[in-house]
């Protein structure tokens, strides 16, 4: 009975030992990461203030000649007339005026929380098309979408603004 065993093992296809692999290159060093190419030279600024749904607020944050005055949280609504009762949405509201002597293209970003520093919303916008002139004061609406229904209940919030 072996015998046969043995023959078998003799016919079937062995496999052949694994042939030593050469030693693995030296591990080069990898070059060490870039820097980011530099950023535009542009004005940013950003602070932190308390919270309250409904009132104007005084921000007196300026960047570059870019001063923005008051910040304004509430839902656009028509109180009278036949859109009475029509809600546009959730908006902070900010007034800025330009005390530069150049052009001012601004964009803005806020976002609200509540004690515990969990995010309530978050609205962003600015100039589409044109600019602050120089001496002039203009309203920009950001828009609060999709995440804002606890927005009355905020805390504080943080005001970013970048210049292009």
């Amino acid at each position: 009975m072996l015998a046969p065993l043995f023959l078998l093992l003799l016919v079937l296809p062995q496999e052949k030992p694994a042939e030593p692999r050469p030693p693995a290159p030296a591990a080069e060093t990898a070059p060490p990461p870039q820097s980011p190419a530099p950023l535009a030279p542009l004005g940013f600024g950003s602070r932190r203030l308390p919270f309250q749904w409904d009132q104007q607020l005084p921000v007196g944050l300026e960047v570059d000649g870019l001063r923005v005055n008051t910040v304004f949280f509430n839902n656009r609504e028509i109180k009278s007339g036949w859109l009475k009762d029509a809600n546009f949405g959730t908006r902070a509201q900010l007034e800025v005026t330009n005390t530069a002597k150049a052009d001012r293209v601004p964009g803005f970003a806020v976002a609200v929380f509540d004690k515990e520093g969990q995010l309530l919303g978050v609205a962003s916008g600015g100039t589409k098309i044109g600019v602050v002139k120089p001496g002039q004061t203009e309203t920009f609406d950001l828009n609060f979408t999709q995440v804002k229904e606890r927005l009355p209940r905020g805390d504080h919030f943080v005001l970013a603004v970048e210049l292009r």
